[in-house]
């Protein structure tokens, strides 16, 4: 790769928060189209059931606690996997968690409204986007990273149960303190029979900001 081409809009870090936006603007726009029309939301049947639920006045707690905490989950879990899972972030946290929150505060305008629930989506996604780029320039950010370009867009729930080795090895492979600090948190979540893919990248992270990687 040379330099040249390095440096062009699809290795830049910035153009990664675009491609979040556009996406998070059409999944908000989709479910603005099933609150209005009840059809459009790009979800699961069984995930968009529990936005249902709070629609017809069973209470949109259900549905903003899972949306929300899959959102924060895969922020965390995007910088340093080099993973943004659609599904869980986006789909589910945008288009269903956000929109519940909203809604169980009675702020409905970006939900009734076509232009202003693309708008309220592609803010949402710069905003993630922005995050998750910040998150992986200040923390494990190592020389040889493409920056933006190493945070693709793919893998389904299922596949993050086998991140933990994974995300151990990448750790370490940035320094000695993120590595030492990602294996300790998994060994705690692992202790206490929790997925230690959550541990590695919350222990990677702590140890990362507080041991920054020298750039050279």
């Amino acid at each position: 790769m040379n330099e040249l081409q390095a440096k062009g809009f699809w290795y830049s870090e910035w153009a990664f928060a675009l491609f979040v936006a556009c996406l998070s603007s059409g999944i908000f726009a989709g479910t603005h189209l099933y609150y209005v029309y009840h059809v459009g939301a790009f979800n699961d049947i069984a995930i968009v059931a529990m936005l249902e639920a709070g629609i017809k006045g069973g209470g949109y707690g259900a549905a903003a606690a899972f949306g929300a905490s899959f959102l924060f989950a895969r922020i965390l879990e995007g910088p340093l996997v080099g993973i943004l899972d659609i599904g869980g972030s986006l789909q589910t946290g945008i288009g269903i968690g956000v929109p519940a929150l909203m809604l169980g505060a009675g702020f409905t305008a970006p939900l009734i409204s076509f232009p202003l629930a693309l708008t309220t989506g592609a803010v949402l996604g710069l905003a993630i986007g922005t995050v998750i780029i910040l998150i992986r320039k200040f923390t494990i950010n190592s020389v040889n990273s493409t920056f933006g370009a190493d945070v693709m867009m793919g893998a389904g729930n299922a596949a993050g149960r086998y991140l933990g080795p994974l995300i151990v090895i990448s750790a370490i492979m940035a320094s000695i303190p993120v590595g030492i600090g990602a294996t300790a948190g998994a060994a705690i979540f692992y202790y206490f029979n929790k997925p230690i893919a959550g541990g590695a990248i919350i222990g990677a992270m702590v140890l990362g900001a507080i041991f920054p990687i020298p750039t050279q």
